[in-house]
């Protein structure tokens, strides 16, 4: 790995970064993870974070490196995978590749412990057969933490990636993901569904793909509004160009942005490769379609 490999990690967006390492952005700002944090310490410019209370600062890698307590190659690692840059591995650097049959017995027969049943059912109130055709299921660590597992499958079926989520609010780590992940387009399975003249709508995370699919919507997940990917952006051109006789064919594409600024440019940026994507708004105090789809099952 050469200067110029590193330099294409450190120059991915920082608040894409973050948002994957389960921070939430806002504003250009976030709690800062190094401290006990009420009031947004941690700031974002010029592609770096710094903290003006406890003084942390860095690039994307330092971030990873003290965020989920990697070194450095193991972060670069990280970082390569998750977004799925072309890094030229060399030696014993090479990152392991994902191994779908060791975990893929998880999803087989899903259990839910009542951290996760509260979390989906009560808090979410998402429909018991989209948890079902998601195959969510969940874990405690040898620390008892309880975590729900989220299973990422190709077009095939097949598993290619799981997203571990902390189901402890305010811990962190928020995510974490087995070496060699897959986690980009989330639900990409349903796109074998649809048919001429259906809607597709496309959400920003997992969370908000749940409540669309349990709303009744055909819905898949774009992982971060900062980290659209290359391979991500293939395959929605390759539903939008999609000829006569595929599954493109007559489709209409919807989405609910976040009501923040990192939403609206993941918006623009998916206009850009579905010129017909219709924008649909979400209700002022609503910052996302889950918390939308809540208010309306309260």
């Amino acid at each position: 790995m050469d200067r110029i490999q590193l330099q294409k990690l450190r120059d991915l967006p920082i608040e894409g970064v973050a948002e994957r390492l389960g921070l939430q952005v806002r504003m250009h700002k976030a709690l800062c993870p190094f401290h006990d944090d009420h009031h947004a310490s941690l700031s974002f410019k010029k592609n770096k974070y710094k903290c003006w209370s406890c003084g942390e600062s860095g690039d994307t890698i330092s971030l990873v490196e003290k965020v989920l307590h990697k070194d450095f190659l193991d972060a670069c690692r990280w970082l390569a995978m998750e977004t799925s840059l072309p890094i030229r591995e060399v030696g014993d650097w090479a990152p392991k590749p994902f191994d779908g049959s060791r975990y893929g017995r998880y999803f087989e027969r899903p259990w839910l412990s009542p951290e996760a049943r509260r979390f989906l059912f009560e808090e979410r109130h998402l429909d018991e057969r989209v948890v079902r055709w998601c195959r969510l299921t969940s874990w405690r660590d040898r620390q008892g933490v309880p975590w729900l597992q989220t299973p990422y499958y190709d077009r095939e079926g097949r598993l290619v990636g799981v997203q571990n989520r902390n189901l402890v609010k305010g811990a962190l780590p928020r995510f974490r993901f087995p070496a060699g992940s897959q986690c980009s387009i989330y639900n990409l399975p349903v796109l074998n569904l649809l048919k001429p003249g259906d809607e597709l709508y496309i959400a920003e995370g997992c969370s908000d793909c749940w409540s669309l699919l349990s709303a009744g919507h055909k819905a898949i997940a774009i992982p971060s509004a900062t980290l659209l990917s290359r391979k991500d952006i293939e395959v929605l051109k390759g539903l939008n160009s999609s000829t006569s006789g595929e599954t493109g064919r007559g489709l209409s594409f919807h989405m609910f942005p976040d009501n923040d600024l990192p939403g609206e440019r993941l918006f623009l940026q998916l206009k850009e490769i579905l010129p017909r994507l219709v924008r649909h708004q979400l209700p002022p105090g609503c910052k996302d379609f889950s918390e939308y789809f809540v208010s309306r099952k309260t």
